[in-house]
């Protein structure tokens, strides 16, 4: 069998001699993520989980050259879709994104994540972003003609062989044995917490090298990192997002697509490793993709930052020209206490009655406090309108 069929093709799969360098940014990141939303009460840190979702699914929609603005995905979510076909298409992308990400916390969260590289979870995650697509989003680009991919499905006919740029993926043929060899390189159950948080960034590579889907090989590699920081320790309950910080880079954001092209290297010589490609090109991409990481959680700590979110919330009302001013007293208590009863409200606000009803109806109609139900208690939500002031920089437009 040829070198470029065999599926140790993809070694080095883990950096066995990480560095100190490296060491150090996964001590770093692991305590840093593990201090992410302390101060914030359980039931706020699940709506800015929410939050943290749409701006996933927007940075992974500009990875791949589409611009959805948060309210356009926020839209999609309530079923609010756009009459053009191409917009549409953009929103419903968006929206699986969304939907995909909330299941996987949530298998966090009951503990029913397992094996984040196993070869049934990715095809899971595929299958379930593409579940609902149109045949228009279905349609991949094959070798000298189109083609209907199949949500799940490997690539497995000869037209499904294409370059990625400079890069040529294995044969479809291989595809199913370079992911059991992939599933078997990354499984977590036989790596400790600093071998799994290496093995995200490194992972996340190499499935993209693999290039195992006709499409959408970019989305799942994301939405398995996402997992895999959940497995590793480090997801935060889904208050961080890899998006963000591979769609901006640490300085340009082109830094994403130059590192997973020199990751693409093969080896240079006896002194760059014992594998297919180099080592140090893996080096170099695991220490800037585990960087980002650390630099998005840093971003989102000082962003949920439970006092300057009060200042910020007091700056809405301020900027308000709807709102009284006692509506920050009971975006304030929503805050620190996570839900109030409806006939809490003339108590924290000092009004009367009818007029803390008031301030409670104004907010309800901005989207900053709802309920599950109409007579229940009410928590503080995050609508795409006041992200410019409560979440500076979260987005480009904001």
């Amino acid at each position: 069998m040829s070198e470029i069929e065999s599926v140790q093709r993809i070694e080095p799969a883990r950096l066995e001699e990480p560095g100190e360098a490296i060491m150090d940014i996964v001590a770093e990141l692991s305590a840093a993520a593990a201090t992410l939303g302390n101060s914030l009460h359980p039931r706020t840190a699940k709506n800015l989980a929410d939050l943290v979702r749409i701006m996933n699914a927007y940075y992974s929609n500009l990875i791949e050259g589409h611009n959805t603005r948060p309210k356009d995905i926020e839209r999609a979510l309530a079923g609010n879709l756009d009459t053009d076909a191409d917009r549409r298409n953009l929103q419903l992308e968006a929206a699986a994104h969304v939907r995909v990400q909330e299941e996987v916390d949530r298998m966090a969260a009951d503990g029913r994540l397992a094996e984040p590289a196993s070869v049934d979870l990715i095809r899971w995650l595929h299958r379930e972003f593409y579940r609902d697509a149109p045949e228009e989003m279905l349609r991949a680009h094959g070798a000298g003609r189109h083609l209907i991919m199949v949500p799940g499905e490997w690539r497995s006919r000869p037209e499904h062989d294409v370059a990625v740029g400079r890069h040529i993926p294995p044969s479809s043929a291989r595809v199913p044995d370079f992911m059991s060899y992939f599933a078997e390189r990354y499984a977590f159950a036989r790596l400790g917490k600093s071998g799994r948080i290496i093995a995200m960034a490194a992972a996340h590579h190499r499935l993209n090298y693999i290039h195992p889907f006709p499409d959408g090989n970019g989305r799942v590699s994301r939405l398995m990192s996402h997992a895999m920081g959940h497995v590793a320790g480090i997801g935060a309950h889904g208050l961080w997002s890899i998006s963000r910080g591979l769609a901006r880079g640490l300085e340009s954001r082109g830094e994403y697509k130059s590192m997973m092209d020199r990751a693409d290297t093969p080896r240079q010589g006896d002194l760059d490793g014992r594998g297919n490609l180099s080592q140090r090109a893996l080096t170099d991409f695991v220490q800037w993709f585990l960087q980002v990481a650390l630099d998005q959680v840093q971003f989102m700590t000082s962003l949920f930052d439970l006092d300057t979110l009060a200042q910020r919330l007091r700056r809405y009302v301020q900027r308000s020209d709807e709102l009284r001013p006692e509506a920050a007293r009971l975006l304030e208590e929503a805050l620190i206490r996570g839900e109030f009863q409806r006939g809490e409200i003339a108590r924290i606000t000092g009004l009367p009655e009818r007029t803390a009803r008031r301030v409670l109806t104004d907010l309800t109609a901005v989207g900053l406090l709802d309920s599950d139900t109409p007579k229940g208690a009410v928590t503080l939500r995050f609508p795409a309108e006041t992200l410019d002031v409560l979440f500076p920089r979260l987005f480009p437009e904001t």
